[in-house]
């Protein structure tokens, strides 16, 4: 793998909560990669590592940047038909007790 494919690759972990960074460590922990851990953090020396730890790591950074946009789409598709459905109805229902209202008064 070339430098600016690991240097994206780090950059893409580190952006990750602490769930998927945990999993990824798992990742390397399975297959027998060198681990330095300190207060700060474990530290990976992704250079060394092997072609299919890091297409394996890859896989799964895009396999969560793949879930994250189609989560994003169907949050986005939810609220469109929230709007579409159910404010509309509200407005609606305002109209109609503001009709109510005005034709009791001029009774």
């Amino acid at each position: 793998m070339e430098i600016e494919n690991i240097e994206n690759l780090k950059k893409s972990v580190e952006n990750m909560n602490k769930y998927h960074q945990v999993e990824i460590l798992k990742i390397l922990s399975k297959n027998l990669c060198k681990l330095n851990e300190n207060k700060s953090g474990v530290y990976v020396n992704l250079s060394l590592l092997s072609k299919d730890v890091l297409n394996e790591i890859k896989e799964y950074v895009d396999y969560i940047k793949e879930q994250e946009e189609c989560l994003n789409t169907m949050e986005y598709q939810k609220n469109e038909f929230k709007n579409a459905f159910f404010i509309d109805k509200d407005n609606k229902e305002e109209m109609t007790s503001t009709y109510n209202v005005s034709a009791l008064t001029s009774k």
